[in-house]
């Protein structure tokens, strides 16, 4: 079989779809006739064969498609064709979003620097940096620049950037880690060999004829260590003069540079009176180094939860094929294709079961343990895992529109955000480098009235022991494990602005119906007028009410299919349906309506008051009537009931525990609101509220100084969540409204708004301790190098440790949830 063979022979040899009968695109590429389904994939082909990328077309024996390799193409053009694109990004027209897997970052001044570096660029519109997960999510116009381009400036200021894909990122980070070793190696060889020559030079033979001898064998370690071991620190203070910005590696190459240029003259002039710090060079190389590799390991580890949600997505799928199995990559199912899922395997896509019984874990998608059934007609999630049996499933939604992509790009887009309190890292950040330099500056000024060499390693230290980088860590790894953390449990946290939003709201907007109620409405009871038959009512009601998806027409239904009515075969003319109302049409010649009491008066029907009487009373019970008109006559009321969630009394107990206060709002007569305010104890209630109306209520509350989170069901309750200070949807992930909610709870269960607010509030709580921290930490060890209390080498392993302590802290978020179960 050929390397470069197609997995499908009658497919195209770039994307691997089908070929239309007729379609005739050919190439000759090393020899071979290759067949496109279009012009653009043999386009792409060409310019990655002109590129020298071949091995993009590698195949598994099983036909399956191999990652790209993880280096960064010599010819990035390549990513400039929208089909190579297309795998990475998400775009409305010319307007495209990205996230680029970049190297070089490790501290908060390459994130101010990336950042206003890439939004000087025409047509870049959002550049944030994800420093946690060193990715950036970047937007910008296509037509008025290329990514190309957009790589090219960050190769410009030392930053290696490729779009970010799951199936090659690991592969990326272990390169850079593997290169980050070998240095760290060297300069551990280095500073072990210089430890003796030290311990020598000590010992006495700096006075005697040995001494020129031992500062030339310095010489011969630390010149290579500094140039390959050093050489990271080099690169990132190069790369940030270029465009007239400083650095944090700006002070440790300067540091590492006069310590290294001062020794280096005391060697060349055999100067007498000086001494040598070659082994202060290597020493600080070789700890800096360390803090480096461990701050990227503990990051790394911090991020475990978000890292699971990225391997769930598998790479393959068996798609049946006029009655055949074919594995066949999963960039290669489309929409309508029939994938069969075995007993253990990861479901590859979203969609409908056509055939089968079995139960699927979606404990990485909702925070649920508990297995799900599923047979004909259930849906299903890609990343879930099948247990016991064979589902044949329709594809509903691939790739970047399943629902466990759209949680990642939450996740990625809440771990890239900047919450509010970062505004103060943002703002100290930029400047204090040009601190640390004039503190340095001036510590030698001082010192060297006394020593020289004292000057030297006092302002060597100053430039080492300063470190922006826990400050600029405190916000974005905390954010980043929170959100992590909430999406492993089923809480979708948009950015971090709602974090610290949520954990200042003091009072929470409650939708009754699917929020505080199952939502799962049923007919209670129904009473009719005198000499009218319930069921001929009950009929004609389903014959209206099968046209409408409100959860009242479903209880109306069910009651009817109850009692074995043949509803279905009557003849409904004119449906209409006015939302918060009511509904109306033609059955059998007659006019049939069903609503509120108000929709009813407003249609000239007169009231039957004993109907309206025990309607009254019905509501006081908690129950919602539907009142049924029949040839402009008030024949009936029907009761729907509907049941309190069993975790609403405990949610609301703690938020009035908190001194949080809490409004019902509801479109259902006022009477049954209060009922339901009543039995949870009681709390403000505004009723008979049409759905465009509830987002003014909303503005009430915020215009009298309340901090609001609304909670709703996400879709008809949008304009609310949109109004309130944080919105929150309860669904099952593919039903709510992304677009319109601050946090997507993937489960129904009220306990979650519960998780999420403390949360909220224990995220805000690590972001000020790690503020806090950074702020100590600087201000107890710079007046101390600067007094010349602390020589270089303590500098260098205190530094990182201010950096280890925040993301140990950051980290302790995950713990939130361990102690709830406990």
């Amino acid at each position: 079989m050929n390397q470069y063979s197609s997995p499908c022979s009658s497919g195209c040899f770039h994307c691997g779809l089908p070929i239309a009968a007729g379609v005739n695109y050919l190439a000759s590429l090393e020899g071979a006739e290759r067949n496109f389904c279009c012009l653009g994939c043999q386009s792409v082909c060409a310019a990655i064969f002109e590129a020298g990328l071949q091995s993009y077309y590698q195949r598994t024996p099983e036909g399956v498609l191999l990652a790209p390799p993880p280096e960064p193409p010599k010819d990035i053009e390549i990513y400039d064709f929208d089909e190579v694109q297309q795998e990475f990004i998400t775009c409305s027209g010319d307007l495209r979003d990205i996230h680029l897997l970049v190297e070089g970052v490790h501290c908060a001044a390459c994130v101010w620097l990336i950042e206003r570096r890439l939004q000087r660029e025409p047509g870049v519109q959002l550049a944030n940096v994800n420093l946690a997960a060193k990715r950036i999510h970047l937007r910008w116009d296509s037509s008025r620049n290329k990514l190309s381009n957009l790589i090219r400036v960050l190769a410009r200021i030392g930053y290696s950037a490729v779009p970010y894909d799951p199936e090659n990122a690991e592969g990326v980070i272990q390169k850079a880690n593997r290169s980050m070793l070998f240095r760290l190696f060297f300069a551990g060889f280095a500073m072990m060999n210089l430890i003796w020559i030290s311990i020598a030079l000590y010992s006495g033979a700096n006075k005697g004829e040995f001494r020129e001898f031992f500062h030339w064998m310095g010489f011969a370690l630390a010149t290579p260590t500094l140039l390959y071991a050093g050489y990271p620190f080099y690169r990132g203070a190069v790369g940030g003069l270029r465009v007239w910005q400083l650095t944090m590696d700006l002070p440790i190459a300067i540091g590492l540079s006069v310590t290294y240029a001062y020794s280096t003259y005391i060697t060349v002039t055999a100067n007498k009176v000086g001494e040598v710090y070659f082994d202060t060079v290597t020493n600080l190389i070789f700890v800096i180094l360390i803090g480096r590799y461990l701050e990227g390991m503990f990051r790394h580890q911090a991020l475990s939860a978000t890292n699971r949600l990225m391997e769930l997505q598998p790479r393959v799928a068996t798609v049946i094929n006029e009655g055949k199995e074919q594995i066949i990559p999963i960039r290669g199912v489309k929409l309508g294709d029939h994938v069969l899922i075995k007993p253990g395997y990861k479901v590859p896509v979203d969609g409908i079961v056509l055939e089968g019984h079995s139960t699927v874990d979606e404990s990485m998608l909702s925070g649920e343990s508990v297995p799900v059934n599923k047979s004909s007609g259930a849906k299903v999630f890609s990343g879930t895992v099948n247990a016991n049996g064979a589902l044949l499933v329709e594809v509903s939604s691939t790739l970047q529109n399943t629902t466990l992509a759209k949680i990642i790009r939450l996740v990625e887009e809440a771990q890239s955000s900047k919450a509010p309190i970062q505004r103060l890292a943002d703002t100290i950040v930029p400047w204090f480098v040009l601190v640390t330099l004039m503190c340095a500056t001036l510590t030698f000024l001082i010192w060297n009235t006394e020593s020289f060499e004292i000057a030297l390693m006092a302002a060597t230290s100053v430039l080492i022991i300063t470190c922006p980088c826990a400050l600029g860590m405190a916000t974005p790894m905390s954010i980043a494990v929170a959100s992590g953390l909430g999406a492993k449990h089923g809480i979708l946290v948009k950015n971090g602005l709602v974090l610290e939003t949520l954990s200042k709201v003091t009072h929470f907007v409650f939708d009754k119906t699917g929020t505080l109620t199952e939502g799962k409405m049923s007919v209670a009871k129904m009473h009719t007028a005198q000499n009218i038959a319930g069921k001929d009512v009950l009929c004609s009601a389903a014959a209206v009410e099968r046209y409408s998806e409100h959860g009242t027409a479903k209880a109306i239904i069910a009651e009817a299919e109850a009692h074995h009515l043949n509803y279905r075969d009557t003849i409904v003319l004119g449906f209409h349906a006015t939302a918060g109302l009511g509904v109306q049409a033609n059955v059998n010649g007659e006019t049939v309506l069903l609503g509120s009491a108000e929709w009813l008066i407003r249609n000239g029907i007169t009231l039957n008051a004993g109907l309206q009487a025990q309607a009254h009373e019905l509501e006081a019970q908690a129950m919602s009537c539907v009142y049924c008109a029949l040839g402009n006559v008030h024949v009936a009321v029907l009761a729907l009931a509907d049941k309190l969630r069993d975790d609403a009394q405990q949610l609301v107990n703690e938020l009035r525990a908190a001194s949080i206060g809490m409004t019902l709002l509801s479109g259902d007569r006022k009477a049954v609101a209060e009922a339901i305010a009543q039995q949870l104890g009681g709390m403000e209630v505004i009723a008979e509220v049409l759905p465009q109306d509830k987002d003014r209520v909303i503005q009430r509350l915020q215009q009298d100084g309340k901090v609001v989170a609304m909670v709703g069901d996400g879709v008809n309750d949008a304009p609310a969540l949109i109004r309130a200070d944080v919105g929150i949807a309860l669904g099952s992930g593919t039903d709510v409204s992304v677009e319109s909610a601050d946090i997507v709870l993937m489960h129904n269960g009220l306990d979650k708004v519960r998780l999420a607010t403390l949360l909220s509030r224990r995220t805000l709580l690590t972001i000020k301790q790690n503020i806090g921290l950074s702020f100590v930490y600087n201000a107890i060890m710079v007046p101390l190098a600067m007094m010349a209390k602390v020589n270089p080498l303590v500098a260098a392993i205190t530094m990182p440790i201010s950096s280890l302590v925040v993301i140990g802290n950051a980290a302790r978020i995950r713990n939130l949830f361990k102690n709830e179960k406990s």
